[in-house]
């Protein structure tokens, strides 16, 4: 959903501060690889020609549910034409289990099986079709056994993954029992495949004295390279980790690309000939994990004004069988639970349900959006309770400056005690409720429901309030390398990963200011362990914020040595040299950049230097969930118009309308693009992306004939963005605020309004029971009950 509007209208920027025409940041330029893109010149994965001898991997798939594995039987597989080999969990070098923070997932199965789909080995053939269609000959003898199929069931057996959280915040129960008024419901949220273009894939080539190549399509480099030398027994420096870019990635290569790079490399090792691995969509939708399934139980108290004043709840998270990053997501979640609001008086828990199904992982929001959901659910409830509008009890909770009754405190902390100190939400929330008309919708809306008794139309704002960093605090930190060759041209390198999102586009606009030359002098390289060791994954939002940063610091101490060097040729302070439009200005003498480049490197000055960044003031505490987990907040609201119809239950988003926080623009085609991209992302998680697991445990939407993600006809024809004009106040690079995540909760605006539209059948006073996805059958469920 990473879609590019490079033709951004003034409108979309007005109240921006003005860029020097000069700078190569702070203007919308194309993605630096799209016409490669468009011309099939882009090289993925699997168009690198493969070497010599190179032989290809399918994988071998449970079909039960959770057993006890007796035995595999690969006779006929390997009677097969073109197979060579079958590789199981004896062939496995090293550590049989996958070298996860958990600890809990074996490379291949061993003794027990865990899920439909699980991998318990490859077949190797000459081709992939051969490959795969000898997995499917390989018999499995397994003993069935008992199953966890649902988050209640999980529940009832304590089966869990991880040990529950508990966060409290005052006295819950007693704010419930005084409140004047109390609701209480339950909440069921749906997961997301992630869909991306291309698909899971890794090619690993042996090289001389047990070293080991690896194309992998990863969010993070540096774990893939830490899991194949793990499971090969081998030392990190041994493997180096190449990724130029991905067909998308949105969280579902931040962990389990790594799956595939270590079963290609167990195989390489085995046979010692080069595999590629390449999972057809099919088995990608049964072997890789999910956006988390959450249950909600939850009880509100509130007063007559609709601010709420007590909350309870428990958040129950499908996290499949392992794992994997779902602590980390769950507390995500907890900590969104406010989204933009002031809780008081809170008692969250969360349970981490172990299930037997694919193993959850990373999606876009990584656990926010599940914690935003709940609440502006809640919201909503308080409204219609009151007969309020929705958008006047949202105003009326947001956090500000406000003193809190009896206390010395204000409403501006959040519940895990970290404080607000650059809200902007209710002047952005008022601007975008006189750009996109609110009120006059409001009544527009009423009026078309009064006197259409089929299609029902709501409308709904939802703001959004999202936390920037890595809440693992060691993984905020980047590094790069910036080289001026002796031609004036520049090859940057950093520890971030393109897969869309135009990572490496605005990376090179950040350089080629810093340097003062031209943005096509500019070249950033593929992401490669050999050069930046130890990189973070590209997510948390964080990719231009750390990355861009350690970039930026290695061009400055590049430029600070041509500065030193030209001061020393006319006299001057180092700080008197400018670097602008191509040129070095110092106070007597202009000279071109390559000039000077040419020069110094004559006069033997280091032409190219490291950067690192590590982001500052945050730190919490994990076993409380408290302290300063975030840099700052990204901001941002909706206002959503939809249609439903009552005898069918099929729904039509309308209308939209988005005000967005982005701080000042590095490159606001990209930006507003991935605000229209996260945008219809969410809205497929909310409307039609269902995932249905069957009794046996098998995922039934499997394919592209079973799970429909968003089109372009699911776009509606108004879809206006605007974005916020005001720098980060924060110190972060360019003054700019990530993007890649908070568009998404935006479209929470969507099912806010479908709750809307239900409510003017089902009665404006009473509680909407919405599940989401809201697809056909569940809309018509709601209108039902």
């Amino acid at each position: 959903m990473n879609t590019l509007n490079t033709s951004v209208k003034p409108e979309h920027l007005r109240g921006l501060p003005a860029v020097a025409p000069s700078q190569a940041a702070g203007v919308s330029r194309p993605h630096e690889s799209a016409v490669a893109q468009v011309a099939g010149g882009a090289t993925y994965i699997d168009d690198i020609p493969e070497v010599r001898g190179t032989l290809f991997a399918a994988p071998i798939l449970s079909t039960v549910a959770h057993g006890r594995l007796l035995g595999v039987d690969a006779t006929a597989a390997l009677a097969m034409p073109g197979v060579r080999d079958v590789v199981l969990a004896r062939d496995i070098p090293g550590d049989p289990m996958l070298a996860a923070f958990a600890g809990d997932e074996p490379v291949f199965a061993m003794d027990t099986v865990q899920h439909i789909g699980q991998v318990m080995g490859l077949v190797v053939a000459d081709t992939v079709m051969q490959a795969r269609r000898a997995a499917r000959k390989v018999k499995l003898n397994i003993e069935a056994l008992p199953a966890v199929l649902t988050i209640q069931d999980a529940l009832a057996a304590q089966s869990f993954v991880l040990p529950p959280v508990f966060v409290k915040r005052g006295d819950a129960a007693a704010a419930m029992a005084r409140a004047q008024h109390t609701l209480t419901g339950t909440l069921e949220v749906g997961g997301q495949e992630h869909f991306y273009l291309e698909g899971q894939v890794a090619y690993v080539l042996p090289l001389e004295q047990n070293q080991w190549w690896v194309y992998s399509s990863t969010q993070h480099p540096g774990e893939v390279q830490h899991w194949v030398s793990h499971a090969l027994g081998i030392d990190n420096h041994a493997v180096t980790v190449e990724c130029r870019r991905m067909g998308g990635g949105f969280g579902g290569k931040e962990t389990q690309a790594g799956h595939l790079a270590v079963w290609a490399a167990i195989a390489a090792h085995k046979i010692q000939r080069p595999i590629k691995l390449r999972l057809d969509r099919d088995d990608d939708f049964m072997v890789t994990g999910k956006r988390h399934p959450f249950a909600y139980e939850y009880s509100a108290g509130f007063d007559d004004t609709g601010r709420l004043t007590a909350l309870k709840l428990m958040m129950a998270v499908n996290c499949g069988f392992s794992a994997d990053l779902s602590g980390p997501v769950a507390d995500r979640a907890i900590f969104h639970t406010d989204n933009a609001y002031y809780l008081q008086d809170v008692d969250i828990a969360s349970y981490r349900c172990k299930l037997n199904t694919q193993s959850h992982t990373a999606f876009r929001g990584f656990g926010g959006p599940q914690g935003v959901i709940l609440i502006e659910t809640v919201m909503g409830d308080i409204a219609r309770h009151l007969g309020m509008d929705p958008l006047d009890v949202r105003m009326r909770n947001l956090y500000s400056d406000e003193a809190v009754p009896h206390t010395n405190q204000k409403r501006d902390t959040t519940h895990y005690g970290m404080q607000v100190e650059d809200n902007i939400l209710a002047p952005l929330l008022s601007k975008l409720e006189q750009t996109a008309q609110y009120r006059r919708g409001r009544e527009a809306t009423l009026a078309w429901n009064a006197a259409n008794p089929i299609i029902k139309k709501g409308l709904a704002i939802t703001p959004v309030k999202f936390g920037i960093s890595f809440t693992a605090t060691l993984f905020n930190q980047a590094g790069a390398l910036v080289h001026v060759y002796t031609d004036g041209s520049v090859q940057v390198n950093h520890g971030g990963a393109e897969m869309g999102q135009g990572l490496n586009t605005k990376v090179a606009q950040i350089v080629a200011d810093e340097l003062g030359v031209p943005y096509h002098r500019i070249l950033c390289t593929a992401s490669d362990t050999s050069k930046i060791p130890n990189a973070s994954a590209t997510a948390a939002s964080a990719g231009t914020d750390l990355n861009g940063r350690a970039a930026q610091f290695a061009a400055r101490h590049v430029r600070d040595n041509l500065a030193a060097f030209v001061s020393g040729l006319d006299a001057c302070g180092a700080g008197a040299v400018r670097f602008e439009h191509g040129q070095v200005i110092s106070p007597t003498t202009t000279r071109s950049f390559d000039d000077v480049v040419k020069m110094a490197y004559a006069n033997r000055i280091q032409l190219w230097s490291d950067g690192f960044y590590r982001t500052p003031k945050i730190h919490y505490d994990k076993a409380t969930l408290s302290g300063r987990p975030f840099y700052y907040f990204a901001y941002g609201a909706a206002c959503t118009e939809v249609a439903i119809d009552t005898l069918t239950g099929e729904s039509r988003v309308l209308k939209v309308d988005i005000l967005h926080d982005v701080g000042r623009s590095i490159n606001p085609a990209i930006d507003i693009g991935q605000i229209e991209g996260g945008f219809v992302q969410g809205m497929g998680w909310l409307t039609t992306e269902q995932l249905v697991w069957n009794d046996k445990g098998l995922l039934t939407t499997h394919a592209p004939s079973t799970y429909k993600i968003p089109t372009a006809g699911d776009v509606p024809s108004h879809f206006k963005v605007d974005l916020w004009p005001e720098p980060n106040r924060e110190d972060n690079v360019f003054g700019s605020k990530a993007v890649g995540e908070p568009p998404f909760m935006l479209a929470i605006s969507v099912y806010e309004a479908l709750r809307d539209a239900i409510a003017s059948v089902t009665g404006t006073d009473k509680t909407v029971r919405l599940t989401a996805p809201a697809t056909a059958e569940n809309v018509l469920r709601a209108l039902a009950a």
